[in-house]
């Protein structure tokens, strides 16, 4: 069958299209930004690209079409579909129908810890034997890609709630049918598609009524959104984070901690991860790896040779004692989360936040107060100011009770930062998007201020 898929750049659409090519289909695509890496991960699978939407990408014209949510209705491509009666899905629903139908799904949803927590069950499946299939936001280093088929009946997916599709605006997760449900936690997000909270609760608990009887829910006991949700209605077996399973740390800043089930400790972690939210995610990974048949010691074992999803904490470069990190951090409890878990990692060693606001939530002026306070323990933040923004940033900055800094472009932040740093900061660099390469445009700026020094 000839599979093209419309938006096939994107990490989700990306892993549909490497899937959709190993099971033996003829598989192109196209969007309007066609640029590595995804562009050189789908050629070397041998998939054709077009870039943008013109109909000479018909030609031959495809058995299905795929339409991935970032189109909509007068796109070019989209319009030729329609008018011609070229059947066309979304994304989820091929997923459903091709691959997951027949499979032990393992879906991890939640506002925070996706991407992390998918990635982790996924290994420890791998570590196990068990082979998995998967689709995760991210490229889990333990694989190296984003997206396999598998050898095995279990497939671990990153389970979304933003919509499938312009003609189906579900969630995504409404159509993976999971075994196994893990919900991380749950607040508002998504503005652009979600009046209010309630409404992702909604679309939270038509996935709650997709797991069977004797499928597992995994959620954290103390969240109450979630716990409205499950109130609800919930007709699966249920285990909770902070009674059925717990932690204890044996080291503050989360590199280390031991593992309760039923009350009783079962295993320590010790690992590269930071943070009380890669201690929760890690949990939450084992409660769910185990329900899929992992034993509790290749669980825990394997949790000690995750290493953790590019632009999570990931360090970019050191130089002179000045270490940069990337994290994919944009909504203010995983700012925090971020911040606090390398501040327990450094102490008292400087912090700068450098921070892009670029979720369409917070452009359209949502968790501001929330935004603030995600900041505070950082010795400096500086912000990038969208263009556009319909609120000041700067405005919002001058609240702050820690020195916080607005920024009109990149380079001034740059320039800043090599004005100010010193031997032993810390550089925390925080963006769901590509943040105009600051990362390696700052460590090429701090080598040629050490070389001039040294001149």
């Amino acid at each position: 069958m000839h599979v093209h898929i419309l938006g096939i750049c994107g990490s989700f659409m990306g892993g549909i299209a490497a899937i959709a090519k190993a099971q033996g289909h003829i598989v192109t695509g196209s969007d309007q930004n066609v640029y590595p890496p995804m562009s050189t991960q789908l050629e070397s699978l041998g998939i054709t690209l077009t870039e943008g939407f013109d109909e000479a990408q018909f030609h031959p014209q495809p058995d299905v079409v795929i339409i991935g949510n970032a189109l909509s209705r007068g796109n070019a491509a989209v319009e030729y579909v329609l008018n011609r009666n070229i059947p066309y899905i979304s994304g989820p629903q091929w997923l459903l129908e091709n691959v997951l139908q027949e499979r032990w799904v393992i879906g991890v949803s939640g506002t925070h810890g996706k991407t992390t927590t998918s990635s982790m069950v996924a290994w420890l499946l791998e570590y196990a034997g068990l082979q998995p299939g998967f689709l995760i936001g991210g490229v889990p280093q333990n694989f190296g890609i984003s997206a396999r088929l598998g050898n095995s009946p279990f497939f671990v997916i990153e389970a979304d709630e933003y919509d499938s599709a312009f003609f189906d605006k579900r969630s995504k997760f409404v159509h993976y049918h999971p075994q196994t449900l893990v919900i991380n936690n749950l607040e508002f997000d998504h503005a652009d598609i979600f009046a209010d909270l309630a409404a992702i609760q909604t679309q939270f608990h038509h996935l709650v009524r997709t797991v069977p009887g004797n499928g597992l829910i995994l959620s954290p006991k103390s969240n109450q959104a979630i716990n409205e949700t499950l109130g609800r209605g919930c007709w699966s077996a249920q285990q909770y984070a902070g009674t059925d399973w717990q932690y204890e740390l044996i080291k503050s800043d989360g590199s280390a901690f031991k593992v309760r089930y039923a009350g009783k400790v079962v295993g320590e972690v010790y690992w590269d991860l930071l943070g009380l939210h890669n201690v929760q995610n890690g949990l939450m990974a084992i409660a769910a790896a185990h329900h899929a048949g992992v034993t509790l010691t290749d669980a825990i074992e394997g949790l000690a040779q995750f290493k953790n999803v590019k632009r999570r904490l990931e360090v970019r470069g050191k130089v002179n004692d000045i270490t940069v990190y990337d994290d994919f951090a944009h909504h203010p409890t995983a700012i925090a989360l971020t911040i606090q878990g390398l501040r327990e990692k450094v102490g008292k060693q400087r912090i700068f936040a450098v921070l892009e606001p670029r979720s369409n939530t917070m452009k359209m002026g949502h968790h501001q107060e929330e935004l603030v306070a995600s900041w505070q323990t950082a010795d400096q933040t500086l912000l990038l100011e969208p263009k556009g923004l319909s609120w000041s940033l700067s405005k919002l900055a001058s609240t702050s009770n820690s020195p916080a800094t607005c920024f009109s472009e990149v380079s001034q932040i740059i320039d800043y930062l090599i004005q100010h740093v010193r031997s032993g900061d810390n550089i925390l660099i925080m963006s769901n998007g590509g943040f105009d390469n600051i990362h390696q445009r700052l460590l090429d700026a701090l080598v040629l201020t050490m070389e001039k020094t040294d001149d």
